[in-house]
Order: C-alpha cells, then sequence, then structure tokens
C-alpha cells in the first residue's frame, strides 16, 4: 500500500541535454512548483509600462489584415479575437519572449484578391499549412532545416521582410486604403482626423520617445551626475508611445463616427464548426498553402528562431522544432471553428521588441485583452476598427518593419553582404520570399564552389 502511494505521487518528465533527452522521475508536488515557477518567470512584468507598450508592436499587422478579411469574406472577427488570445497568452507562457500571432500573409493576400477564395478555402489553406508545419516539427526535419540554412540567407529574408513592412506602412501612411479590396483610393489629405499631419507627428513623437533603440538608455545611465535635463529626458523616454498612438486611435476613430458605440451589442459571436468541401480542399492547398508555406518556413519558424536568439540568447525555448509545432496546432484547432489562419513572425517579434516588450507577460497581456473583447463585444468591433486612423497603424507597422531589417547589420564580411542584398532584391521584386532564398542559397553555395581548394 505504501509502495502504491508513493508511486503515484511521482511523474517522469524529459530533461534535454546537449544532445539527448533523459527522463528524471520527479514528486507530483515538485513537478507543479516547477511548472508554477516556470510560468511566473515567462510570464514576469520586467517593467509594466514597457511590456504593455511593446503590446501594440504588432498591431500595424494584425489589425489591417484581419479588418480586410472582416470586411471582404466574413471573418468572424470575435471568433479570431477569442482563438488569437488564447495563442498569445500560451505562447507567452511557453516561450517567456513577446512572441507574435500573426496573420497568415500569403494566404490573406490571395483571399482578398480572388473572388472564389473564401471562408472555406481560407480555412481548409491554414489546415493544410498548419498540418505540414506540425509534421516537419515532430520528425525533427525542421530543425534540420534550421540548422542547414546559412546565416547570411536568414538575414536576407528578415532584410526583405522588414522593408516590406516598411514600404507597406509608407503607402498606409501616404495612400487613402480601402482594405475590403486591398487597393489603395489616392492621396490622403494633410487634415484631418485621418491626415499625413497627424501620421507624421506621431512618427516624429515615437523617433523622440524610443529613439532607435536602447542606446538612449544606456547612455542616460552612463552620466555620472543626474541633472534635472537628465531627469526629463528619463521620464520622456519611459512614456509608452506606442500605447499613447494607439489609444489617439481608438479616440479620434469614437470621434470620426460616434454613433458606431451606439449600435455595438454585447457578447460573443457564435462559434460553428466550418463545413469544408472537398473541391474548398482543393482550391485552398492550391491557392492558400503552396505560397503561404515557405514564407511560413522561412519567416514565422526560421526567422523568428533566429531573432528569438539574436534578442533573447538566455531564453533557449524557441527552438525550430516548438516553434514549428506550435504553429501547426494553433492552425489544426482553430482554423476548424473559423478563427483566422495564424503564425508566429519575425516582424512582430520585432515590432514588439522595439517598443519594449520583453517577456511572455507582453503577448498575455494583449492576448488577455483580445480574449475580453473577443467574448465582450465579439464581431461588433469591427464598427470601431473602420474607423481606426490608418495611417496611425502605418506608422506603427512602419518601426515594426525597421526593426526587423536593422538585424541584418552584423553582416560585417562581403561575401556575407553579398548573398544577403541578393535574396533581398530577387524576394522585393519577384514578391516572393521563396524564389528570394532560393537564390540566396545558389549564390552562397557558388561562393563556396568558387573558393574550393583541391587537396
Amino acid at each position: 500500500m505504501a509502495d502504491s502511494n508513493h508511486h503515484s505521487q511521482h511523474v517522469e518528465i524529459p530533461v534535454n541535454t546537449s544532445e539527448t533527452t533523459t527522463f528524471k522521475q520527479i514528486s507530483i508536488p515538485v513537478f507543479l512548483t516547477n511548472c508554477l515557477s516556470f510560468v511566473k518567470t515567462n510570464l514576469v512584468l520586467k517593467s509594466k509600462w514597457s511590456e504593455l507598450n511593446g503590446a501594440m508592436g504588432d498591431l500595424g499587422t494584425f489589425i489591417p489584415i484581419v479588418l480586410a478579411l472582416t470586411l471582404a469574406k466574413d471573418l468572424n472577427l470575435g471568433t479570431t479575437l477569442i482563438f488569437t488570445g488564447i495563442y498569445n497568452i500560451l505562447t507567452g507562457v511557453m516561450y517567456g519572449v513577446p512572441m507574435p500571432v500573426q496573420p497568415m500573409k500569403s494566404i490573406a493576400a490571395v483571399a482578398i484578391a480572388s473572388s472564389d477564395f473564401n471562408l472555406p478555402e481560407i480555412m481548409a489553406a491554414g489546415i493544410c499549412t498548419g498540418g505540414i508545419l506540425f509534421l516537419l516539427g515532430i520528425t525533427g526535419l525542421m530543425k534540420f532545416v534550421y540548422k542547414l540554412i546559412p546565416l547570411s540567407v536568414v538575414r536576407g529574408i528578415q532584410l526583405a521582410q522588414g522593408l516590406s513592412f516598411a514600404l507597406s506602412a509608407v503607402k498606409y501612411v501616404r495612400k487613402v486604403q480601402n482594405f475590403s479590396k486591398g487597393k489603395s483610393l489616392g492621396e490622403r489629405p494633410w487634415l484631418g482626423l485621418d491626415g499625413l499631419v497627424l501620421a507624421l507627428f506621431c512618427a516624429c513623437l515615437i523617433v523622440v520617445i524610443s529613439g532607435a533603440g536602447e542606446e538612449t538608455e544606456d547612455e542616460l545611465s552612463n552620466e555620472s551626475r543626474p541633472t534635472r535635463g537628465t531627469r526629463l529626458r528619463k521620464i520622456l523616454f519611459s512614456l509608452p508611445s506606442a500605447i499613447i498612438v494607439f489609444m489617439l486611435g481608438v479616440a479620434l476613430a469614437i470621434i470620426r463616427k460616434p454613433d458606431a458605440v451606439k449600435h455595438m451589442h454585447f457578447g460573443p459571436s457564435s462559434i460553428q464548426i466550418m463545413k469544408i468541401s472537398s473541391q474548398a480542399w482543393k482550391k485552398g492547398f492550391i491557392k492558400g498553402t503552396i505560397p503561404q508555406l515557405p514564407l511560413s518556413v522561412l519567416n514565422s519558424v526560421i526567422g523568428v528562431c533566429k531573432l528569438s536568439s539574436d534578442l533573447f540568447p538566455e531564453k533557449n525555448y524557441s527552438s525550430a522544432t516548438s516553434v514549428s509545432v506550435t504553429v501547426g496546432m494553433m492552425n489544426m484547432v482553430g482554423c476548424w471553428f473559423g478563427a483566422l489562419p495564424c503564425c508566429h513572425g519575425a516582424g512582430g517579434l520585432a515590432g514588439q521588441y522595439k517598443f519594449g516588450g520583453r517577456s511572455g507577460a507582453c503577448v498575455a497581456v494583449l492576448g488577455a485583452a483580445k480574449l475580453v473583447l473577443g467574448i465582450i463585444l465579439g464581431s461588433s468591433l469591427v464598427m470601431i476598427l473602420t474607423q481606426f486612423p490608418v495611417g496611425l497603424l502605418g506608422v506603427l507597422l512602419l518601426f515594426a518593419g525597421l526593426e526587423l531589417a536593422m538585424t541584418s547589420r552584423d553582416m560585417n564580411s562581403k561575401k556575407e553582404s553579398f548573398v544577403m542584398l541578393v535574396c533581398v532584391a530577387v524576394s522585393l521584386v519577384g514578391s516572393s520570399a521563396a524564389l528570394g532564398f532560393g537564390c540566396g542559397i545558389v549564390a552562397h553555395l557558388l561562393l563556396k564552389l568558387r573558393n574550393f581548394k583541391r587537396m
């Protein structure tokens, strides 16, 4: 009897070493204590305002795509908010870094551009993409691919993606946008509640407060004698610039259409299981999964893992295997209920880091906010989002793109820079990360062949 009770109080957990995985037997109370400690460590608020500010860093990508699919394809906004909120919370707990949850951009682009690519096809594409990524993760193939790809090629993809975000951001600021059709409608007026002057003012505000990175904070900490001017600068530099810009956008959205608040209703949207026909599976895979898969592998798994190791070398939870598996599981579950196909992304991580995100608490807070909004307001929230100043979304997206692009500054040799720029040029001109990746690999191999010496 004593032996039975003793055995029931122990569990075996995997322990990772440098080369192998062994199993260690520990008591259940110790196991639960370790889990609680792990969660607390990953969700610690290193700086309350900085983490909350960092949570705004990915909205420049998230809101336009979700809004476009809600208007053009009748995406269930409430369901998407609930599921992406849960994804955010779980990834914050698992990884302990501001790991983003972003829409799958290629699938969204195809859906907006095609009249015959609707919700069943979108969800089929997400499930197929997620299933393939899940298999690549659990079989260890993603880990092999991650180790095989040269750093110069990864940097090329990151630079191309960052510049692509920045170019889209400038377009949002300069041109009036019709997200439901994915088109620009002409020059944005200088004045008004969504004018150029407002966007430029917010961009200047972010530069003054946040600078180009952490250098300003380092300079202030190195000043031997704090003065009144130094204290004022510290207060200024600690302001949550992204939160200020976002809350300003919400206020202006309400001012632009006060009636939108009156017509909002409380309660979550109804969640239903998607019905996907065989034709929708076929079209979703061909038109959605095939173009999305290379982008997901390169940016959502390999790119985000490399960036995470660069920004947070002390945290080793973001392995190619685990990220590939989590992206797969998100879509194999959520897409069946009509939630937007999602992935992680280097651009979102860079944006949240730029605005102060340093732990999993950053995305967990964002996830909690999405979850609450999805439950309380559901799809009626779209009435406010349609009035949100697009120029301010462009400003947030611009700084996220620039932060991602700046990760390429460690390419110091001419050979590395050459390969990186080949990736960038082909990716941007050809509008294909996969094509840029292929050309970068070829350039890398040709340079290796050129330097090959016979023994």
